[in-house]
C-alpha cells in the first residue's frame, strides 16, 4: 500500500498550485493518484509500492517540470505546495463546489484534458475523504480548475516545417474515421482500441499523447461514479475532439525516432527494478497517473480481452 499521508499532502498540493499556474496542478494530481494506485491494487509487490513512493518523493522534491522549474517567478518551491493548511472545519458540503467550477470549462478540450483530470481527481480523493474538504483546500482547487476558463486545447507538434501549433488553430477533416461516440462506454472502447494499435514506427507528438488521453477519459469515468454525471455528455464530446487532434498529428518518426518502450509493465517490481525507470517525457509526474487512470478507464466496461490487450501496451506510454 501507499502511505496514507501522500493522499492529503496532495490535496494541499493541487490547492495551492494556482499560486504558480495551472500546470503546477501536476504535482498534487501525481501524488494523489499515487495513493490511489495503492487503493486499487493492494497486492502488488512492496517493490512496486516503494517505486510509486519513490516517484512521489521526487515530485516533492522539485524535480518535476512542472514546479518551480517551470514557474522561476513563483514565490513558493515546489516542496510548499505540499505543507499543511491551518487547521479548519471540514464541510463535505464545499466539494460540489469543484464540480461547479469545472462546468464552466468542461465543454472544450482545455490543455490535454487537465482540467477534468485535477477536478476529477480532488473530487475523487474528497468524497472518499471529506475529512480533507475544508474551505482551504476546496477553494484553492476550484481557483485552479477555474484557470483553464479561457485555455486552448493543448498544442501538437506538426514537423520541422510547422512546428507545433494550438489546436485551436488547427482545422480538422471531417471524416477522420475516429469513432463517432456519445457515452461512456463508447468513449471507453474507443481509447482501449487506440491503446491496443499503438505501433513503434509511428510517432505522434503533442496534446498530451496517449497518456492524457487515456486520463482524460479516466477522469470522466470517475465524474460518473462520484456524482456527477449530468456533466458526462459534455465532457465525453470534449474528449473526442481531443482524441481527433491526437490521432491527425503527422508521424514524426523519420525525425523523432520510433516510440520507447519499457521491457516491463508498471504494476510488476521489475519494471521499478530494472534500473531503466524512463524520466522522459514528463513521465515524473505522468507515470502514476496514468497507472491510475488506466485501471478506472478498463472498469468502466466489460471488455476483458481488450483490457488485457491495452494493458500490455502501457509500455509504449510509460
Amino acid at each position: 500500500m501507499i502511505a496514507y499521508h501522500y493522499l492529503s499532502m496532495g490535496l494541499n498540493a493541487l490547492a495551492r498550485a494556482h499560486h504558480m499556474k495551472s500546470m503546477a496542478g501536476h504535482l498534487g494530481a501525481a501524488v494523489i493518484a499515487g495513493y490511489f494506485v495503492g487503493e486499487q491494487r493492494p497486492n502488488l509487490d512492496s517493490k512496486v509500492y516503494k517505486g510509486i513512493e519513490d516517484d512521489l518523493e521526487r515530485i516533492m522534491r522539485g524535480e518535476s517540470v512542472f514546479g518551480k522549474r517551470m514557474y522561476k517567478n513563483s514565490k513558493l518551491a515546489d516542496r510548499e505546495l505540499f505543507e499543511p493548511f491551518p487547521k479548519q472545519k471540514p464541510d463535505e458540503t464545499l466539494i460540489d463546489g469543484v464540480a461547479e467550477s469545472l462546468e464552466k470549462n468542461i465543454g472544450s478540450p482545455r490543455e490535454s484534458g487537465h482540467n477534468v483530470i485535477f477536478a476529477s481527481l480532488a473530487i475523487r480523493a474528497l468524497k472518499e475523504h471529506p475529512e480533507f474538504a475544508t474551505p482551504a483546500v476546496v477553494d484553492g482547487i476550484r481557483k485552479l480548475i477555474s484557470l483553464f476558463d479561457n485555455s486552448h486545447p493543448g498544442s501538437g507538434y506538426y514537423g520541422k516545417k510547422r512546428g507545433r501549433i494550438y489546436g485551436n488553430k488547427i482545422k480538422l477533416p471531417n471524416d477522420d474515421g475516429t469513432p463517432l461516440y456519445t457515452d461512456m462506454e463508447g468513449m471507453t472502447i474507443a481509447v482501449l482500441d487506440e491503446v491496443i494499435n499503438q505501433k513503434p514506427e509511428i510517432n505522434r507528438t503533442g496534446y498530451g499523447s496517449l497518456v492524457h488521453v487515456v486520463n482524460h477519459a479516466a477522469a470522466i469515468a470517475d465524474l460518473s461514479v462520484y456524482g456527477y454525471s449530468e456533466l458526462v455528455p459534455r465532457a465525453v464530446r470534449a474528449h473526442r475532439d481531443h482524441l481527433r487532434l491526437w490521432r491527425n498529428l503527422p508521424n514524426v518518426a523519420d525525425e523523432k525516432g520510433q516510440v520507447k518502450v519499457s521491457q516491463f509493465t508498471p504494476h510488476t517490481a521489475a519494471y521499478w527494478t530494472s534500473g531503466k525507470i524512463p524520466y522522459d517525457r514528463a513521465l515524473l509526474t505522468h507515470r502514476v497517473k496514468t497507472m491510475f487512470g488506466f485501471d478506472e478507464l478498463a472498469a468502466a466496461v466489460d471488455e476483458e480481452a481488450k483490457e488485457k490487450a491495452a494493458y500490455n501496451k502501457l509500455r509504449f506510454m510509460i
